[in-house]
């Protein structure tokens, strides 16, 4: 039975709007109904249900609802990224805040680095190779630590594999690109040097406790997120990271998104461009 125009009513919108927000912290607005809609239509139809009242009952119940929330979420969410995106917030972190923090950490030789929704790993990736040309021959003396998480398995599985469309390189200076990747088959192989300075972890950034084992950062990312948040759950994230930061540490969001309103002690730093935050001086 072919559901390609299926609708959902307004009851069955708000059933499933609120597992979406009770599983992922992501809130849909009423606007992005045939969002749903028109993404999930499909999954029914593979499912052999006529109705999102059938849906719901799987999402929610049984013994598969985990894995099928899983392939729900890979549907409804864009993993929208690309290697550099937003070049000059990563000038700022590559010429001030790396710098300051590789000053700091000299002694130590240890620097970890958290990319918090590293969808398809262009993110950290992009970071990894900024370490890789500041530290140069140093990098051999730094124990560099840099995470990839994310709620998307199928995201991270691209990630893991190092292997891009022309899509995701679409920003990168091309010499970085000739520097970085080997061109196969259409596709963009990224260096295995790279791939080896990060790893990557399923995490739901609601999960405080789950991201409360990996410890303190020297740097969060969280970049193009929090725009698809409540306030409720904003403040859930940036507490959970202002708990996790270092003293010294910075916090870095996407252009589109602020931190004010959000009750935590975070100041923001005052460079054009950066979209990044440190926490406040005796708080």
């Amino acid at each position: 039975m072919a559901v390609a125009n299926l609708t959902m009513s307004p009851a069955q919108f708000e059933s499933l709007r609120k597992v979406v927000y009770k599983r992922s912290g992501i809130y849909f607005q009423d606007s992005k109904k045939y969002v749903l809609e028109s993404r999930l239509s499909r999954r029914l139809e593979e499912l052999g249900f006529s109705n999102f009242d059938e849906y719901l009952m799987f999402l929610t119940t049984g013994p598969y609802q985990t894995d099928e929330f899983q392939e729900m979420f890979n549907r409804i969410t864009i993993n929208e990224t690309s290697f550099f995106r937003n070049e000059p917030q990563l000038e700022v972190f590559e010429k001030q805040v790396l710098s300051k923090l590789l000053e700091a950490r000299k002694s130590k030789k240890q620097l970890r680095i958290w990319s918090s929704a590293s969808s398809t790993g262009e993110e950290p990736y992009t970071l990894a190779i900024q370490l890789h040309r500041s530290l140069g021959v140093r990098l051999s003396d730094w124990n560099i630590e840099i995470l990839g998480t994310d709620i998307s398995q199928k995201a991270l599985e691209t990630a893991q594999s190092g292997k891009y469309a022309s899509y995701s390189i679409r920003s990168m200076n091309p010499l970085i690109l000739k520097r970085y990747f080997t061109e196969e088959d259409g596709f963009f192989k990224l260096d295995p040097t790279i791939m080896s300075m990060v790893r990557f972890e399923l995490l739901n950034l609601k999960d405080a406790y789950a991201a409360k084992r990996f410890g303190t950062w020297d740097v969060i990312f969280c970049r193009n997120v929090m725009i698809y948040f409540d306030d409720a759950m904003k403040t859930h994230c940036v507490k959970m990271f202002h708990d996790q930061l270092a003293d010294d540490g910075t916090l870095f969001i996407g252009h589109s998104e602020s931190l004010r309103n959000i009750p935590v002690p975070f100041e923001p730093m005052p460079i054009p461009q950066a979209f990044s935050y440190m926490k406040k001086a005796g708080a």
